[in-house]
């Protein structure tokens, strides 16, 4: 299993590189690997919570973004931008980037339910969580998501 420590901070707590680190991040899962360009800096960033997880060499591995409610979706907290570097894929990271996730939403905003847009095909990952599905399918830059609760 990977070996990461994880922090969360608001945005204006975030230092230039942390904020450098985790737009390469982002970019580089979402938008290099999925080859899918969209308009990463969508605004949401200023409100969220950014949970950024480090290696022992310190590279930034792990990465969410955690809102708060009714700040991404009406009537529910949110996590979102969940992404993980390929060193660190298929050694747990993403599951303990979940884990802290989810402790964190629980933390800072109570004990209420989580909304996600999920790509499809990480739908049984996101399940193991406590997850459900809604049956809201939708295309979003040309990937196939769906949404799911988790139940407070």
């Amino acid at each position: 299993m990977a070996a990461i420590t994880f922090q969360c901070l608001p945005f204006d707590q975030l230092s230039l590189r942390q904020l450098y680190d985790l737009l390469a991040l982002r970019i580089d899962v979402f938008i290099v690997e999925q080859n899918c360009p969209f308009h990463d800096a969508d605004g949401k960033d200023f409100y969220a919570w950014h949970c950024l997880g480090y290696d022992n060499d310190g590279a930034l591995v792990a990465y969410t973004r955690l809102f708060d409610l009714n700040l991404s979706f009406e009537g529910f907290t949110s996590i979102g931008r969940v992404a993980t570097s390929n060193k660190v894929r298929g050694q747990g990271a993403g599951r303990q980037l979940m884990t802290y996730s989810i402790e964190q939403c629980e933390k800072l905003f109570g004990h209420q339910p989580i909304k996600i847009g999920a790509q499809q095909y990480l739908l049984t990952f996101y399940e193991s969580f406590g997850f459900k599905s809604t049956g809201e399918d939708y295309l979003e830059d040309g990937i196939p998501h769906t949404i799911m609760i988790r139940e407070a």
